[in-house]
């Protein structure tokens, strides 16, 4: 039995801490490294808590990625990942006995973190809030508390 490090009523309120955009997230240059492009924002909330967004995606294949919004452990280098934007690949939700192949958000929950070899951010539900990395930043925006105010929402607006 693993212990609880951030509880579910914890998530949602750093989910709900607002959270200015970090400059770059709307249309981050990646690094390309081990087959991945990869990118991550460290900042601070408006309660200051301290948060990551870490973003990869494989070079091979675009559809194969992962947003993330991570939140680090006071006192520690650790970072207990609050939710995951993932793309199109099959997916077990173990304890729920669910298997699903869809995009989807993993979100951190108590009950996995209680089982041992589990992350946090285990528990999964199948999406069609984004369909493409681009996509799926977007969907973390609008989820997790981040502040839009004084932008153009519509970071991803084609330019004309």
């Amino acid at each position: 039995m693993s212990q609880i490090r951030v509880t579910e009523e914890q998530v949602q309120q750093l989910l709900l801490e607002e959270k200015a955009v970090p400059i770059g997230l709307s249309s981050p240059q990646m690094t390309a490294k081990s087959g991945c492009y990869r990118k991550s924002f460290e900042f601070k909330g408006a309660a200051g808590s301290e948060f990551v967004v870490k973003l990869r995606q494989t070079v091979m294949n675009p559809a194969n990625f992962s947003v993330i919004l991570g939140y680090r452990l006071p006192g520690s280098y650790s970072v207990f990942r609050l939710r995951r934007y993932n793309g199109k690949h099959r997916h077990i939700n173990v304890l729920e006995d669910e298997i699903f192949h869809d995009f989807h958000i993993h979100m951190a929950t108590e009950r996995y973190q209680k089982r041992s070899g589990f992350w946090e951010d285990h528990y999964a539900q199948p999406t069609n809030r984004h369909f493409d990395f681009r996509s799926a930043i977007e969907a973390m925006i609008e989820d997790c508390g981040f502040s839009t105010t004084g932008m153009n929402y519509s970071l991803f607006a084609p330019k004309k």
